[in-house]
């Protein structure tokens, strides 16, 4: 009989792992791959971004998928104590920009094997390529797992940490949703989060600005009715499928919301080229630019001023035939032109797979846990943790800081409980 079985040897199981087993109690960690913390080492381009040190309510802003439900777990565990754990475990922490934490050695390997030798010195039992066929309830309470070998084992509680449906080659295939529903619980619908979006407009099909990567930029999202969703601000990337980059990735899951609320075949984003600088700003300059260099076609004039391979389509979208000089700018169309600078359009239809994404949107229904101890209001001693819930952030340490806080509450509470 264990006091607590863990299943998913992730980030949020690690460190539910590690929060259980500090008073000598008998946990025992299932993962049915044959490494822990496979994601985790992928994590933050295999360096590991293990948390952010923004202030706590900044960073529940950016943990726009039912942030708010942390308060309780960050009141227990949150992003300095984080901090202080890795440091106090020999991890030295950097601080990046945006508040992004890297171990110093720049490699997840150290993050992933500091954490596995804890669980491992806590005494917890590891057992490696191991699935779980399912969850046992008996009288309105958790009795153990069955194991898909047959095996059955007994514990007083379960922490279900097994992760979402992104990137399933670290063995996130959503198998905690069904071991939910079967305790009772709802699943809110599935949806990639953190994710490139797709486009068939004429100049991504051509791939004519495949790679082109664009530094400083605004991306927003418009509704149907022309409201603006949402606007993130950074690098993006055109790809021969559409866009990627940390603000294409940030803008996705309102793409996907704007679809299926609206229940149109595309809808709008538009990149800001220049969000420091007014629309007027950037006429007049153009418009100095070109009269500097008068005899020059506006084409070569704007080179340094705009991404080189995009004046075509700017000048094309703007009305301004390329080889025109200053002396016959048409006034109308160079106003256009900076309209479009300002907001070039693309329309996007949607975005790569769930399996394709980073970040699961969804899960196992918020409302059916108990936000101070993870556990479920629906069945006595099953607890969850990580990406399994519905709670999705941006990348850039957020996701990671919702895992551990989860499973160090998890953890703890499944004992005390």
């Amino acid at each position: 009989m264990y006091d607590v079985i863990i299943i998913g040897g992730g980030s949020a199981g690690l460190m539910a792992a590690i929060a259980a087993s500090s008073g000598g109690q008998r946990v025992l960690l299932l993962e049915k791959g044959d490494k822990l913390g496979r994601k985790l080492g992928i994590s933050g381009g295999g360096r590991c971004n293990v948390t952010n040190n923004k202030e706590i309510d900044e960073l529940i802003r950016h943990i726009p998928g039912n942030g708010r439900f942390l308060y309780s777990a960050f009141s227990h565990f949150n992003n300095k104590d984080i901090i202080a754990f890795f440091e106090n475990l020999g991890i030295r922490l950097k601080e990046e920009d945006n508040g992004r934490m890297f171990p110093v050695s720049d490699k997840a390997k150290t993050v992933v094997d500091t954490l596995v030798n804890q669980v491992r010195k806590q005494g917890v039992q590891i057992k490696l390529n191991v699935p779980v066929e399912e969850v046992l309830y008996k009288d309105g309470k958790v009795s153990g797992v069955l194991l898909k070998n047959g095996e059955a084992l007994k514990s007083r509680s379960v922490i279900i940490a097994s992760g979402g449906r992104s990137v399933p080659q670290t063995g996130s295939t959503g198998d905690g949703y069904a071991w939910a529903q079967k305790a009772g619980h709802t699943i809110t619908e599935l949806f990639p989060t953190e994710v490139p979006l797709t486009s068939n407009d004429p100049f991504i099909q051509s791939k004519e600005l495949q790679g082109l990567s664009l530094r400083d930029v605004a991306l927003a999202v418009w509704n149907p009715k022309g409201k603006k969703l949402i606007e993130h601000r950074g690098d993006m990337l055109f790809t021969h499928f559409g866009i990627s980059g940390p603000i294409a990735l940030r803008c996705s899951q309102f793409v996907v919301k704007a679809l299926k609320q609206f229940g149109t075949g595309n809808i709008e984003v538009s990149i800001d080229l220049l969000p420091d600088k007014s629309k007027d700003d950037i006429y007049s300059e153009t418009l100095r630019l070109a009269e500097a260099d008068s005899r020059k076609s506006v084409k070569n004039v704007l080179k340094g001023y705009l991404p080189e391979k995009m004046i075509p389509y700017l000048l094309q979208q703007s009305g301004v035939a390329e080889a025109v000089t200053f002396d016959h700018i048409p006034k109308q169309e160079w106003m256009n032109l900076a309209q479009v600078i300002k907001r070039f359009p693309i329309r996007v239809y949607g975005t790569l797979s769930i399996e394709e994404a980073f970040v699961t949107g969804g899960g196992v229904n918020l409302k059916e846990i108990d936000p101070k101890t993870m556990e479920s209001k629906l069945m006595q001693g099953l607890y969850f943790c990580g990406e399994v819930l519905d709670i999705h952030g941006y990348t850039g340490g957020y996701n990671i800081t919702a895992a551990f806080s989860t499973g160090y509450t998890a953890g703890r509470s499944a004992v005390e409980g």
